[in-house]
């Protein structure tokens, strides 16, 4: 589907999908190679992100991974503070999502350092939905729900508020790993295409997550293959939106899922 979300100043096409570059500023995020926690290393994180195709770098603060002991909101917004300096400063153009579930971190990065789009895994609150809808700026909706129906339910729930609110421009992300088993995890990406029906784009975060690597009996490092596989689901399913760890192989992924769609195809 067709869909185009307003970033910054201009118009992000997302009809054909977009990657989303994970840059973690944290000591405790569950895949090491995403961490960057010096200046020289976020700003190296950052530019291999976009050398390697990244149309988004989604920076992070506070580490939502299971059982993580969550950093305090100065501590978060300290770490943001550092990365986004350096990143807008080595990258002044670059479009810049920003991984939170708290309003006055979200605040503070909109206000300061301009980010494009406020990344909520928490399933969103009233506060949220009021910042984001006064500030104007993208808002990823994560669902914590454990079916498709459920997550239907809240997205259409919550999606009603955003636009009473004035809320222009939402992306609604299944929450892969968030309040789900395994199980539960696996049948909604089989049904994915269903979320289709709020027709809103669909952000899909599935790099290296504990499904993977627990059915194949692996360590997230080694779950790079599982992830380019669900990658190619995600894609085929209508994700207009693939959060990562490793950028390359998954701007490879969209291009090659896109080679087989029909417009694509030359007939013989």
């Amino acid at each position: 589907m067709e869909y185009m979300i307003n970033v910054g100043r201009q118009l992000m096409d997302l009809s054909e999908p977009k990657v989303m570059g994970i840059l973690n500023v944290t000591p405790d995020s569950f895949h090491a190679a995403s961490r960057a926690e010096t200046k020289q290393a976020v700003q190296e994180r950052a530019l291999e992100l976009a050398a390697q195709g990244a149309t988004i770098i989604d920076i992070g603060a506070c580490s939502t991974r299971p059982g993580a002991d969550f950093a305090s909101e100065a501590e978060e917004t300290e770490r943001l503070r550092m990365a986004l300096r350096v990143v807008r400063h080595a990258m002044p153009e670059a479009v810049l999502s920003v991984d939170t579930f708290r309003p006055t971190v979200a605040a503070m990065a909109v206000k300061e350092f301009g980010v494009d789009i406020i990344n909520d895994v928490s399933g969103g609150n009233a506060e949220m939905f009021r910042l984001v809808s006064r500030l104007q700026v993208p808002y990823v909706l994560t669902s914590t729900k454990a079916t498709v129906r459920d997550i239907l339910l809240d997205f259409a729930e919550k999606v009603q508020q955003l636009r009473f609110l004035g809320q222009n421009d939402i992306l609604l992300d299944p929450g892969f790993g968030f309040g789900k088993t395994l199980e539960q995890n696996y049948e909604i990406l089989y049904n994915m295409e269903k979320l289709q029906v709020m027709e809103l784009p669909l952000l899909v975060g599935l790099s290296r997550k504990s499904m993977i690597w627990k059915t194949l009996d692996i360590t997230p490092a080694e779950a790079l293959n599982g992830t380019t596989a669900l990658n190619t689901i995600a894609l085929m399913k209508g994700a207009s939106v693939l959060r990562v760890h490793d950028v390359r192989e998954s701007v490879e992924c969209v291009k090659l899922v896109a080679a087989t769609m029909p417009q694509h195809i030359v007939q013989e």
